[in-house]
């Protein structure tokens, strides 16, 4: 595995790592799956967390290497999801939709709660992590946008964009300058895959009139 963490080119000044370029490559991959409801975002992601977190664990960015962890155990998850939900849609696909006001205040608060006990224990144990609060928020971030694209939630796209706006300068200042640049176009996709799971579920929402075709 060293040859993954070792130097593959260097561009604009910032060094990037075999590691954060190829997990990185794969993550826009599954999030382009993700975009398209394909069951195969997944277990992309999973090979995405696994790459990843060898690259994070080697840089002693615990919350970030955590985070993997989590995310393949998460995509774990919506891989058995998926396969229960699928055919829902007329398409064959996952169903989606917007979550409930309900779901949205779990969401938020486990996302608010989550981050404060997290980065409490990066404080605590400062070995863990040298940005505590930026990488609790982005570890408890991805748990939260993931497990709302398991669910099918259109707000899935919303906690990515949240995510990428720490992701972008805190990657740049850890070194991983790869990272960074492909948090940029993960934004531009996360835009386009929010309207278009957005369309998906008003269409989805809409009622067939009676002795209409369907």
């Amino acid at each position: 595995m060293n040859w993954l963490n070792s130097e593959a080119f260097v561009v604009f000044g910032q060094h990037i790592k075999w590691s954060d370029m190829i997990g990185n490559v794969i993550g826009l991959v599954a999030l382009a799956f993700g975009w398209r409801r394909s069951i195969w975002s997944w277990p992309t992601q999973f090979l995405s967390g696994l790459i990843l977190f060898a690259a994070f664990a080697t840089a002693h960015l615990s919350g970030s290497a955590g985070k993997q962890i989590v995310v393949m155990v998460v995509a774990v998850y919506g891989w058995w999801q998926w396969n229960r939900g699928k055919g829902q849609a007329e398409d064959g696909h996952i169903a989606v939709r917007f979550a409930t006001w309900r779901e949205r205040g779990v969401l938020a608060g486990a996302a608010a709660a989550g981050t404060l006990a997290v980065a409490g224990l990066f404080t605590a144990f400062p070995s863990l992590s040298w940005d505590p609060w930026p990488d609790a928020y982005i570890f408890v971030g991805t748990i939260v946008a993931m497990y709302a694209q398991a669910r099918g939630m259109v707000e899935f796209w919303i906690a990515w964009l949240l995510v990428d706006a720490v992701g972008v300068p805190l990657n740049f200042a850890n070194g991983f300058a790869f990272s960074g640049f492909v948090y940029v176009i993960y934004g531009a996709l996360v835009l386009w895959g929010m309207r278009d799971w957005w369309l998906r579920s008003r269409r989805a929402a809409r009622p067939v009139l009676e002795g209409a075709h369907a």
